[in-house]
């Protein structure tokens, strides 16, 4: 499965056709609060079978948004990092298991494949899982999450007139380090999520608006 940066799409819940995939998403994160909200729209969409791989730098939020997804899905447990144990499975409401893996230690697909991740039948969330799942799924959905350089960087659209509070304090600079005890310590930057799809599973698919 190759890793693309993808194109803009410019707008929530628009899709746009790039020759790396379909857009379903390109914009402005404000903070942890709305990242969660941002997974909770994605797990609407979600089904037995559904691979989404998650990129982004240490402390973009990819934690946070698994989280948001967790509680679309009615997931039971706490979601959070599975840095020391590779892989955790939460089983959910409807009866389909949200698989929630952190790839950041794992030497290669090899390691990955030794897993032995039920790919079929739960939804599948893999972070630092880019180039490591190659021919895994003929359909899955990348997610690039992009925090700003620099103390107090700003990303394009983003709703800076919102200040950080305490809800905000899950994803922090820090936030998916391995040495870190809460993945999210503080998300208290904008961040620019692309969300693009790939296969015939999300041909016609739009992320609801809210």
């Amino acid at each position: 499965m190759p890793h693309r940066r993808p194109g803009r799409a410019g707008v929530h819940g628009r899709s746009r056709v790039t020759d790396a995939g379909v857009v379903l998403s390109d914009g402005a994160v404000a903070d942890a609060e709305a990242m969660e909200a941002l997974g909770r729209r994605l797990a609407r969409l979600l089904r037995a079978g559904d691979l989404l791989v998650l990129t982004g730098p240490l402390g973009a939020g990819k934690t946070t948004l698994t989280r948001g997804i967790g509680e679309g899905l009615q997931v039971r447990g706490q979601v959070a990092s599975p840095t020391f144990v590779l892989a955790r499975t939460h089983p959910s409401a409807s009866g389909v298991p949200l698989v929630h893996v952190d790839a950041y230690r794992l030497g290669g697909a090899a390691e990955l494949d030794d897993l032995d991740l039920d790919f079929d039948g739960s939804v599948v969330v893999v972070e630092w899982g880019a180039g490591l799942l190659d021919g895994v799924a003929a359909s899955w959905l990348d997610v690039v999450i992009e925090r700003p350089t620099g103390a107090g960087g700003a990303v394009p659209g983003a709703d800076v007139g919102h200040a950080p509070d305490a809800s905000d304090a899950s994803d922090g600079p820090d936030a998916d380090a391995p040495e870190a005890g809460d993945p999210d310590a503080s998300l208290d930057e904008p961040r620019r999520v692309t969300i693009t799809a790939h296969g015939p599973r999300w041909a016609g698919v739009t992320l609801p608006s809210s």
